[in-house]
């Protein structure tokens, strides 16, 4: 499957990503991942988005979509890929449109995870996460504590909570993103490829209809907080997903 996911931060994007990868091999793939990767390779736009980064400035559409264009014709992309939190404006939409259309490449669909406020705010205040950089394990003070509190079970680091994930960045964050990020619910409508997905209903099972074998078979997937439901018709390739929530 070829996927965007849509969602404010704490939606669950990134939870939903990994989950859907480990289910038909396809990769997930973040703005953040792809400059990171750039830059540790030292390619030739890695070092151009690495000086941006250093400065402490945004790293230029243009640029991102050059490393965007080499992450998707990797040979992992072969099996499909989860654009996690990409794109993020109008402007980058319609840059990727592009982009796809050069590769020849056919998006299956934008998913936008609808989650309410007051649950992102909830969720991302009661996080934590391990101080150790080489570590980074994510807790949540109420459905997912650590054994001991305040140190990281994995490392035994101090567990802390991140300066971007006070109430108050958060809402910030999420302000930012109703400005720039939310208006691509309609750039996406009007591409014939929006399915809205809405957390708050719980179905716990992924079902695949394979027409080209008449063949039907259910998995279940669970996660610490929340499960995830899918069904697909299918011919011969992904074609039409019939329902999509948790």
């Amino acid at each position: 499957m070829k996927l965007i996911l849509l969602g404010a931060p704490g939606a669950g994007k990134g939870t939903a990503a990994k989950m859907l990868t480990e289910l038909d091999g396809s990769v997930q793939i973040s703005t953040g991942d792809i400059l990171r990767g750039a830059v540790q390779a030292q390619s030739e736009l890695g070092k151009q988005a690495e000086a941006f980064m250093k400065a402490g400035d945004l790293v230029p559409d243009e640029l991102i979509m050059g490393i965007m264009e080499k992450r998707l014709q990797e040979p992992d992309c072969e099996k499909g890929f989860l654009l996690d939190g990409f794109p993020r404006t109008i402007p980058q939409a319609e840059e990727l449109k592009k982009l796809l259309a050069k590769l020849n490449i056919e998006l299956d669909m934008a998913v936008n995870i609808d989650v309410p406020r007051d649950v992102i705010l909830d969720r991302l205040t009661t996080r934590r996460t391990c101080s150790n950089s080489d570590c980074q394990a994510i807790y949540n003070v109420k459905s997912n504590p650590p054994k001991q509190e305040g140190v990281c079970d994995k490392c035994g680091s101090p567990v802390v909570q991140r300066e971007d994930e006070t109430e108050e960045a958060i809402s910030h964050r999420l302000e930012t993103y109703n400005e720039k990020t939310a208006p691509l619910i309609g750039f996406y409508e009007k591409e014939g490829l929006f399915f809205a997905f809405y957390p708050s209903i719980l179905v716990c099972c992924f079902s695949y209809a394979f027409s080209f074998c008449r063949k039907r078979c259910t998995v279940s997937v669970k996660c610490n907080h929340f499960s995830i439901s899918y069904s697909f018709v299918v011919y011969g390739t992904f074609a039409d997903i019939i329902y999509l929530y948790f």
